[in-house]
């Protein structure tokens, strides 16, 4: 990973106008956020405050994401593509909200319907398991899990620990595979019943990292 302070600002491929284009991905779960213009000097900006600066083509000047919602955006990484063109910034997004409207991300569109924008496939499954806890459905195997509580939630997540030690010990790479598949699933599904939520892990794995 790329230091804040390593990015060669001279190397940095700007188009004819000075500007590179930035996309903000959220550091946890890969949502992609936003895209933005930065220039050499919000690029700059960014790197000696810790904090996303940009430049606005409409009002011709730099300005710092959150300055009237709050919602900043704190650098955890900052990369530059094999073209030196383009820009990756991994950021920690305060309030969870990085578009205007006031949702999660500026790409939440899909067609004519408005939908979350798609992160990592963990953080897909576990919306899907907080949405059986909050709107059960008939015939759902995650709302019978959580209707029966710790009990049912708790002892699946013991048989499957059990299958994953068995195909390990086969050395069985698909069964393997699927195995903690389905462990991580009713893992994830202990997550909800208690309130933990699957950013939580990810900041705990994070932090150890």
């Amino acid at each position: 990973m790329t230091s804040l302070s390593s990015i060669p600002l001279d190397q940095i491929c700007y188009d004819d106008r000075g500007l590179v284009p930035a996309i903000v991905q959220d550091y946890l779960d890969g949502t992609v956020l936003m895209m933005a213009w930065m220039n050499r000097d919000s690029l700059e900006k960014t790197m000696e405050t810790g904090r996303t600066w940009f430049w606005s083509r409409s009002r011709q000047e730099l300005w710092p994401k959150g300055e009237t919602s709050g919602h900043v955006q704190w650098v955890k990484s900052l990369r530059y593509d094999c073209d030196s063109d383009a820009l990756l910034i991994g950021v920690e997004q305060v309030g969870d909200i990085a578009c205007h409207t006031g949702e999660r991300s500026c790409f939440h569109r899909d067609a004519d319907r408005v939908e979350p924008p798609p992160a990592d496939t963990l953080s897909q499954v576990f919306d899907v398991i907080c949405d059986r806890r909050d709107r059960p459905q008939e015939n759902s195997y995650t709302c019978q899990l959580f209707a029966g509580g710790d009990n049912k939630i708790l002892k699946k997540i013991g048989e499957e620990s059990a299958e994953v030690v068995m195909a390990c010990k086969d050395d069985q790479a698909e069964a393997i595979a699927s195995e903690v598949a389905d462990l991580f699933y009713h893992t994830m599904v202990a997550l909800a019943h208690h309130g933990v939520s699957l950013r939580q892990v990810y900041q705990q794995l994070q932090h150890r990292r």
